[in-house]
């Protein structure tokens, strides 16, 4: 029986090297701010998972690590009951997590001075893998509609850049941090058709796939046969089972070739040995954390229909996204007249929250504010009265 179902109490992570809360001075904060910033939640995990941590770590020996087929038939049967995906054994490697996942995929796919295009405003560590990595930066910028407060893709841009700027690969945020836009099925399909037609590989960082609110995650992948083979695939249970310490991401390849290059690439980066306690965190999550995945899918449901009408009602001229997948919420601070440095200053200065700012995403993202809400709801409701209490004077 899942025993980890209370949501409400805070558990205090203080003191425990959490990076969430016990770096703030480190990384230049306040040293009494209130931490709603990286991606991971302040719930326990699946008991289930707490479990069987314990008894593997009972066994005392914390030697070299891998993965044999009940690993693969686990996952596999995650993805084939929740998206209908299948793979074979041979498709799915392990890495230390998703983002070092990418940086092998960006070297192994394509040469120093090749383009990778990004679509900001998006996940940070997107473009310094590219930039790192001494590849050039290539961008379509997000469409945001202010009506609707809704992002879209481009695609005239999307096309035109991918041929004038010899775009090699293509990296998809699927579902989109920040700007929490679940992809349909029509988009995927005409971002791959597009791909296919100029010969592009495309890396889908799907981490958040199973935080998607309105309608359906779609493997983008699994939505032509053609897509498997121009496709690395990237994911992990971090996000949903809150395993993000544990470091371990599945990657899925379908392709021979490009699986091949990604092998090669991988085991000269010299880190390719697995951590047990993420092996076996995986397994009891995927095989029995669905009760406790259920719960926190709808707390965190009720926590961003919260924050939306507190916005609405509370912040009248600080407007929240439409937001159809993740944890986090991506607000838009603009309309108070301020510049983006005034918002940041007053956030952290004043309301003493540690939130992430817009500007770390791309320049398109500076006024906004990225907000997790996977939390407590006293945390979340004390973090939003801040927001109201110093930014009421602009609200009028």
């Amino acid at each position: 029986m899942e025993k980890n179902l209370d949501f409400d109490t805070i558990v205090d992570r203080r003191n425990t090297l959490s990076l969430k809360y016990d770096f703030a001075e480190k990384r230049g904060m306040p040293a009494d701010v209130l931490p709603l910033w990286v991606a991971d939640m302040d719930f326990k995990t699946s008991s289930y998972v707490q479990d069987a941590l314990i008894e593997q770590a009972k066994h005392g020996i914390f030697g070299y690590s891998g993965t044999l087929t009940p690993y693969y038939e686990v996952v596999r049967e995650y993805f084939v009951k929740k998206y209908n995906y299948d793979f074979a054994e041979e498709d799915l490697l392990k890495t230390r997590g998703v983002v070092f996942a990418i940086a092998v995929a960006v070297r192994a796919l394509t040469n120093e001075g090749d383009a990778v295009m990004i679509q900001q405003p998006v996940y940070y560590p997107f473009a310094s893998t590219i930039i790192g990595n001494h590849r050039q930066l290539s961008g379509n910028t997000l469409v945001y509609n202010e009506d609707e407060h809704r992002y879209y893709i481009d695609f005239e841009d999307f096309e035109n850049k991918l041929v004038t700027q010899n775009v090699k690969v293509f990296l998809l945020c699927n579902p989109h941090n920040p700007v929490a836009r679940a992809w349909n099925k029509d988009e995927l399909l005409r971002i791959g058709d597009i791909c296919l037609k100029h010969n592009v590989l495309v890396i889908s960082d799907e981490i958040h796939q199973d935080f998607t609110f309105v309608g359906k995650h779609y493997v983008f992948a699994g939505l032509k046969p053609e897509f498997e083979q121009i496709t690395v695939t990237c994911t992990s249970p971090s996000k949903s089972f809150n395993l993000a310490g544990l470091q371990l991401a599945n990657i899925i390849i379908k392709n021979t070739q490009l699986r091949r290059k990604f092998i090669k690439e991988y085991y000269v980066s010299g880190y390719s040995d697995l951590n047990i306690m993420g092996i076996v965190s995986t397994m009891a999550a995927y095989k029995h954390g669905g009760e406790w995945f259920n719960g926190v899918f709808n707390y965190i449901k009720s926590n961003i229909e919260y924050v939306r009408n507190y916005v609405e009602t509370n912040l009248p001229k600080v407007k929240m996204i439409t937001h159809e997948a993740t944890y986090l919420v991506w607000l838009d601070f603009r309309g108070l007249g301020l510049t983006a440095d005034e918002v940041d200053d007053i956030i952290i200065n004043k309301s003493k929250l540690w939130l992430d700012s817009g500007r770390i995403f791309g320049e398109t993202g500076k006024g906004f504010q990225r907000v997790n809400v996977a939390c407590p709801r006293a945390t979340l409701e004390e973090a939003l009265e801040r927001l109201k209490r110093d930014f009421q004077k602009y609200n009028i």
